[in-house]
């Protein structure tokens, strides 16, 4: 029997792609982890932004399956920086031309004048930046906003720790997007259910076994030599064992020893504001704002997304993995101040809103951790147990990526599986 543990995309993509017989566990009392959608009157609110970027045909046809066309709107990109006050498109690296004179040269000139020393290959995230873009657009962007973002210092990331998610652009197509422009990147369009992610959670559960999820009951401790474990309600015993909790918790209901300190995180505090009009952003589906004078890093525009006549947001704000997060009601004012500030709250009535702590939310992946997650890894596999998804795996990555890793695993330990019976 497989035991899963985590109802989220990754642990029900699982579920329902291997033909094992399977008990799924899920602590909360609903599935889809942090996939899931409020409503409020006309909002609909997501966690925070969660959007299928495909590219992979066979899985959003297994995707969308359960989902009528009628349902789901395709949308192109729109999104921008706020910069000093004007708007420059993202990326920024691409963009320069967009910026004052005099700030468009300083960046020039500094991407063709970056230091010999910066021949010498970078050994952190923050490195990278100056070695790839120079000085200007470095200190202008990519590192106040990332280190927002992360909430934490960026020499302590490592160099690929957004992975394909990272933006790279050299010389010559930087100065090719002068005068043409390209809005080509991984996710220049995406597909998003007018009801919200929890629709796209729902399809792929429609796949699963309903009688084999339990809800409501939490792992607490894990016996790998017995392949038992122990949840809040029972004990159960397992073939295989596989997770999407977060890593770290995983080696611990293990008792495998590992440094915490290893395995950091931020956390984002998201607001989901909703007017009673529309504002006066009517393009974008997200901004960026790298000013730290401003609370949030990123604003994003429901409204513009699923095409709503009343203004609905999502603001996100990260905090440093020991931070204390202020209550919400203390922090609303600010929020809405800083809406304000930067022009996109003018004279709308802020008619509903709620809140969700995502923790953890981007991990922060360094040299360390990834030495130390591939040993573990390993050890964790030869006693039948496979850590996947965002935080299982302990990783950037997209929904569709966890998807596929989910479906990839039951295919191979199924593939396992017969092999031994033949």
């Amino acid at each position: 029997m497989d035991l899963i543990v985590g109802a989220g995309i990754s642990g029900l993509g699982y579920a329902a792609s291997t033909p094992n017989d399977y008990q799924l566990i899920e602590r909360s009392n609903d599935i889809g982890g942090y996939c899931k959608t409020f409503y409020n009157g006309e909002y609909v609110w997501d966690c925070a932004g969660h959007f299928f970027h495909f590219q992979h045909p066979e899985l959003r046809d297994f995707v969308m399956s359960n989902i009528p066309d009628e349902e789901v709107i395709q949308v192109r990109k729109q999104t921008q920086i706020y910069y000093k006050g004007r708007l420059i498109d993202y990326p920024f690296q691409m963009n320069i031309h967009q910026l004052e004179q005099q700030e468009f040269i300083d960046c020039l000139y500094d991407l063709f004048n970056i230091p010999e020393e910066a021949d010498s290959p970078a050994s952190t995230f923050k490195q990278m930046l100056y070695a790839k873009f120079g000085k200007s657009i470095a200190e202008k962007f990519l590192i106040p906003y990332n280190g927002k973002l992360y909430a934490t210092d960026l020499d302590k990331l490592d160099v690929d720790a957004m992975g394909r998610f990272f933006p790279y652009a050299n010389k010559e197509q930087i100065i090719r997007n002068f005068r043409n422009p390209s809005s080509q990147s991984y996710n220049a369009t995406f597909l998003h259910p007018l009801r919200g992610c929890i629709r796209i959670i729902d399809s792929v559960a429609s796949h699963v076994d309903m009688k084999r999820v339990t809800l409501g009951e939490e792992l607490i401790a894990i016996d790998m030599k017995q392949h038992t474990a122990q949840t809040t309600r029972r004990m159960l015993t397992y073939d295989r064992l596989i997770s999407s909790i977060p890593f770290p918790q995983l080696l611990s209901l293990c008792s495998v020893n590992y440094d915490p300190a290893i395995y950091s995180c931020n956390k984002v505090l998201v607001f989901n504001l909703g007017f009673d009009k529309k504002g006066p952003e009517r393009q974008n589906n997200w901004i960026y704002y790298p000013d730290p004078s401003l609370v949030f890093y990123r604003v994003g525009f429901y409204d513009n997304i699923l095409q709503q006549d009343r203004m609905s947001l999502y603001v996100e704000i990260g905090f440093g993995q020991g931070d204390q997060v202020p209550p919400a009601d203390t922090l609303l004012e600010r929020v809405l101040d800083d809406l304000r500030k930067i022009g996109v709250l003018t004279d709308q009535r802020l008619e509903a809103y709620n809140t969700v702590l995502m923790d953890p939310a981007y991990v922060h992946i360094t040299h360390q951790s990834e030495t130390d997650k591939a040993e573990k890894m390993a050890l964790l596999s030869n006693n039948d147990i496979y850590s996947i998804g965002r935080y299982g795996a302990w990783k950037y990555c997209s929904l569709e990526d966890n998807l596929h890793d989910a479906i990839q695993l039951a295919e191979k330990l199924s593939q396992q599986k017969d092999s031994l019976h033949l």
